[in-house]
């Protein structure tokens, strides 16, 4: 870490439909922390990879300080972009985040950021923290990456955060790092921030039809649940599941429908079809690579039930959702 008399500087790289949220979680406890300890602990610097005005998902302008290969005296990078999101000129400004890296800047990214960063080989050998919406898409993408479903991973010189709520918990460490407990403390009760979280702490997944999340639910149902979500390309029976877990099949199935409001048959298939959504969004992969991938032998089955979770066929949620990105920018999700 700097010296106390060197502001740790930190650089925010930008790219078209990231989502804002993000931005603005990180940079708003550094400036509380400025303010509160009455000195420029921390600063930050915008940047694209031109030097031109980026459109966040909500459609907000910024304008970056500067262009990608103007950075320079920074101790941290973050990348803020959507799954999506590629350079215009790939060879050039790979080479600029390899630089930063090589002299000691560390390199990060926040929520959909983590998959530029693994496009520009900086996350090979390293572990890093992936959103659940993004999982399948990450792991198709870069099958020999390791990730982690904790909401922050730091890796030695890579880190990485789940999403908006997680960069404002990391920006809170490195202001502990930097300027103590105290200020920490009252930067957090100024956002009404109760708690703290770190690496190691996992993200809490919503459960569907109930206000809950997944670790609040029953052992046999949670073990259920990450047998299922280990097996979506593989597909296990539940009658294997419930001798997994220690249960009889009828007893499996009513504790799990009280605690999340359905049945494990029909939550085990929305979580396959949530991970062919991130396919068809996020992926080039052809519809029956993304049938294959959730445990279909053929794309026919896969289209059907679909269209039965989203009332729209793959193709055409496809097509969709490339309109929507010409005209505008989307990322979801957007914290």
């Amino acid at each position: 870490m700097n010296g106390t008399n060197k502001s740790t500087s930190l650089g925010f790289l930008i790219y078209p439909g990231f989502p804002m949220a993000c931005l603005t979680s990180a940079i708003e406890p550094l400036r509380a922390a400025n303010e509160i300890a009455g000195e420029k602990a921390f600063s930050w610097l915008l940047f694209s990879e031109t030097g031109s005005r980026v459109s966040s998902s909500a459609d907000v302008g910024f304008d970056p300080d500067s262009s990608l290969d103007q950075a320079a005296e920074l101790d941290f990078l973050f990348l803020l972009s959507s799954p999506q999101s590629r350079f215009v000129d790939k060879k050039a400004s790979d080479g600029h985040l390899r630089r930063l890296a090589r002299h000691g800047v560390h390199m990060g990214s926040i929520s959909g950021g983590v998959f530029p960063l693994a496009r520009s080989g900086l996350l090979s050998g390293y572990k890093c923290s992936v959103h659940w919406c993004y999982e399948a898409a990450f792991a198709a993408e870069f099958p020999d990456h390791v990730m982690t479903d904790d909401v922050i991973n730091i890796d030695r010189g890579r880190l990485t955060v789940s999403g908006s709520a997680a960069a404002f918990d990391l920006m809170l460490h490195l202001i502990e790092e930097r300027l103590g407990e105290e200020v920490t403390t009252e930067v957090a009760c100024w956002f009404q921030h109760p708690l703290v979280r770190g690496a190691g702490v996992r993200q809490k997944i919503p459960t569907v039809g109930k206000q809950s999340t997944s670790d609040m639910l029953p052992p046999a149902v949670a073990q259920a649940v990450e047998i299922f979500a280990d097996h979506i390309q593989d597909p296990v029976g539940l009658d294997d599941v419930a001798q997994t877990v220690g249960v009889s099949t009828r007893q499996l199935e009513r504790v799990f429908k009280q605690a999340t409001g359905q049945s494990p048959s029909h939550y085990y298939r929305a979580l396959r079809m949530k991970a062919a959504r991130q396919l068809v969004l996020y992926s080039r992969d052809t519809m029956s690579e993304i049938a294959n991938a959730v445990g279909y032998v053929s794309a026919a089955p896969m289209t059907r039930h679909y269209r039965d979770a989203f009332g729209i066929s793959p193709r055409e949620d496809r097509k969709t959702i490339n309109m929507f990105r010409v005209e505008n920018n989307v990322s979801i999700p957007s914290t």
